[in-house]
């Protein structure tokens, strides 16, 4: 284990609606935040106890056992949806600002993922965002609403193993009715959530009216 599996229940108390806004139309900045959470004043997950530095560590007056190694960072290197010509890589850490919004990748040519949420092929709900389009044309999850029953998510990460997922379904749903339980809860098994913004774009608010989600789970 990786140290993060408990990681989605502070999740889930964070985040306790997903917006997803971070996705910009033809003309517009694709810079917005990606709001899948409320306006609260929770700040994202921190570690309670920081490394031993190394002249702690050294330090001969130390008694008792000695600290557990480091876990090593990890991080998602690559996601690949072969059914819809997906193949992002380096993926962007994304994290919640002071209000527990969490923010939406600088790129859209590149996805991010939750960083203080679960990671992918651990226990729990792992949450990968990207936008549907920029200034420039399509982004990264532009064609996400395509992904049908069946299709293969692979995810890789930094530390050379990798987890396919395969798509349960897909939801388009207004963003002022999230599912947000469904999206950041608990699971029992490894899973993953694809997030992008979709329906139509409301000029009046300058964003999208809804968001398309991808349910996946690992496979066995």
């Amino acid at each position: 284990m990786r140290g993060r599996t408990l990681r989605a229940a502070a999740a889930t108390a964070l985040l306790a609606a997903a917006l997803l806004t971070g996705c910009a139309p033809q003309g517009t900045s694709a810079g917005s935040p990606v709001d899948t959470a409320p306006d609260t004043t929770a700040a994202a997950p921190t570690p309670t106890v920081a490394p031993a530095t190394p002249t702690e560590a050294a330090s001969p007056a130390r008694r008792g056992p000695a600290p557990l190694p480091k876990t090593a960072e990890v991080a998602v290197r690559r996601v690949t949806i072969d059914s819809i010509g997906v193949r992002t890589t380096k993926l962007e850490k994304l994290t919640t600002d002071r209000h527990g919004v969490l923010e939406a990748p600088k790129d859209p040519d590149r996805a991010g993922w939750y960083a203080d949420g679960t990671v992918p092929g651990e226990t729990g709900p792992a949450v990968i965002a990207g936008h549907v389009d920029s200034t420039t044309g399509p982004a990264v999850f532009f064609d996400l609403r395509k992904v049908g029953r069946g299709d293969r998510i692979t995810v890789e990460l930094t530390d050379g193993t990798s987890t396919t997922f395969v798509a349960d379904r897909v939801v388009t749903t207004p963003k002022d009715g999230f599912p947000t339980d469904e999206v950041f809860g608990p699971t029992p098994d490894a899973e993953l959530r694809l997030i992008t913004c979709g329906g139509p774009y409301d000029r009046t608010v300058g964003s999208y009216v809804d968001n398309t989600v991808v349910f996946a789970t690992a496979t066995t």
